[in-house]
């Protein structure tokens, strides 16, 4: 890009009291090393506990820190829809609210775009990567999703389903209206984004399961929320492709 890109942190939020603060210190302190230019929304996604308190405290102390609330209909969908609103940066990533994702790895995607990337994707699955903690149940429904999503689209990504991830504002436009209100927002973004012509990296990423609370993802109300955006994104590109790549 040719300049320091002020960056914005989306963390969809519902009761993460436990592990909120560990969140935001964690990112300060590996942007503060790098001298980015940045801001942090976390987005209340109609939690009832104490991390509303807790962010409030945070913000005293750093105004580059807030929270906005998102209003009903919730889900997790939504809470980024509402940051999405609200960000004003050059360059969003969206990250877990429970510290699962590592910021060293958000330092790497800010580099890709501010390298020319309009995205820039993690994957969990891979040479270089270390993930702990991962239910096995889970494992094994993120692993054939997301070789469906790879026999459908022939992309050869392998962990579309994953949240956390980089857009340049030119590609969070260019993906817009967003249609997900809940987990399969984390496949809609990059799907169109990929679909529409937006150019990516994929860089290997690290994942450590939450150490407190439990996560909000329920599984058995998913999959017919996936297959609709996955079917949806499949449409577009066989149908109407061309009306909407990136000029």
């Amino acid at each position: 890009m040719g300049f320091m890109s002020f960056v914005s942190v989306i963390i969809p939020s519902k009761n993460e009291e436990g592990n909120i603060k560990d969140t935001v210190a964690g990112i300060q302190r590996e942007f503060d090393k790098h001298h980015f230019r940045y801001e942090m929304i976390v987005v209340n996604d109609g939690g009832t506990d104490r991390t509303g308190e807790i962010v409030g405290e945070l913000s005293s102390r750093d105004p580059r820190i807030r929270m906005v609330d998102n209003k009903p209909p919730y889900g997790f969908g939504n809470a980024i829809r509402k940051g999405l609103q609200e960000y004003k940066g050059d360059i969003a990533i969206i990250v877990m609210a429970d510290a699962a994702d590592d910021p060293r790895d958000m330092v790497r995607y800010v580099e890709k775009i501010e390298s020319g990337y309009d995205c820039c994707f993690g994957s969990r699955w891979g040479k270089g990567t270390v993930v702990e903690g991962y239910p096995v149940l889970k494992l094994v429904l993120n692993r054939t999703v997301n070789w469906f999503i790879n026999v459908l689209f022939g992309f050869g990504y392998n962990d579309t389903t994953n949240a956390f991830k980089c857009y340049s504002r030119q590609a969070i436009d260019g993906i817009k209206p967003i249609l997900s209100r809940h987990f399969n927002i984390t496949v809609e973004l990059p799907l169109k984004a990929i679909v529409r012509g937006y150019s990516y990296a994929v860089i290997p990423t690290s994942w450590h399961e939450r150490r407190k609370g439990k996560t909000n993802l329920k599984l058995n109300e998913m999959g017919s929320r996936y297959l609709f955006i996955i079917i949806y994104v499949f449409l577009e590109r066989l149908l109407c492709g061309r009306d909407y790549k990136k000029q």
